[in-house]
Parts: C-alpha cells; structure tokens; sequence
C-alpha cells in the first residue's frame, strides 16, 4: 500500500496504480501542474452506466483540460483503449488526452469541430 496525496488515503499498489502514481507525479513535477486542479479515480456517469476514470486535469475556470487512462504495463495500448477514453470524452469534454501504460505514451488534442482527435509529441505544461 501507498500513501496517495491527491486522495489522501492509502490505496493498493497494483500495476495499474503504479502507472497512475507516475503520471500524477509527471503531470505535477515536469508540467507544472497545480495538485488542487487534478482529480484520480472518479466516476461519471456514461449512458446508463458508471464508469471511472483514472486522472483529470481542470482548467482553473472548471473546465477539463485532460483525462489520462492508465492501464497496467502489461496492458497494450490498443484501438479499443482509445476507444475508452474517447466514449468518457462525449462526458467530459476534455480539450487533451492521455493514455499510457508506464512504458508507451499517447498525447492528443480534440477537434471537436472536425470530431477527432490530433496527436501531439508531448502533453503541453500547465499555462494558467
């Protein structure tokens, strides 16, 4: 178990959360990100199912700037992930994505006019 700060509380270290421990960290200490504008592990409501997502970055205004899935290192990154992430999208209007599994990296900003996404070199660091 580890301590996790954005939740406060302690959680099970399983593979998936290693990943998302990293990620919070990243997004923290090499994109500048404030902790007070990150949310983990919440559940939104999809259709007429719940789902969770693993990271979400807000802009200071309540927007949401980025969702990250975390999958387990073992997990490839396939069609079917993007796929994921895109149907929490239709939710949560994120502006940028981000899907990883610790070892591969995906970064990616919606056209929401053209109804798809671009993909980018690196996610952009915080700027508010």
């Amino acid at each position: 178990m580890i301590f996790d700060v954005v939740r406060k509380k302690f959680v099970v270290l399983t593979p998936e959360e290693w990943v998302r421990q990293h990620v919070v960290h990243y997004l923290i200490s090499e994109k500048k990100y404030p902790l007070s504008l990150i949310n983990v592990e919440k559940q939104i409501k999809l259709h007429k199912t719940t789902k969770r997502y693993d990271v979400v970055v807000f802009n200071s205004d309540g927007s949401i700037h980025l969702i990250v899935e975390c999958k387990a290192p073992k997990i490839a990154i396939t069609q079917e992930t993007f796929d994921q992430i895109a149907r929490y999208n239709f939710v949560l209007n994120a502006t940028n994505l981000m899907i990883t599994n610790g070892l591969t990296h995906y970064y990616c900003r919606m056209d929401f006019e053209k109804e798809r996404y671009l993909f980018l070199e690196d996610l952009p660091a915080y700027l508010d």
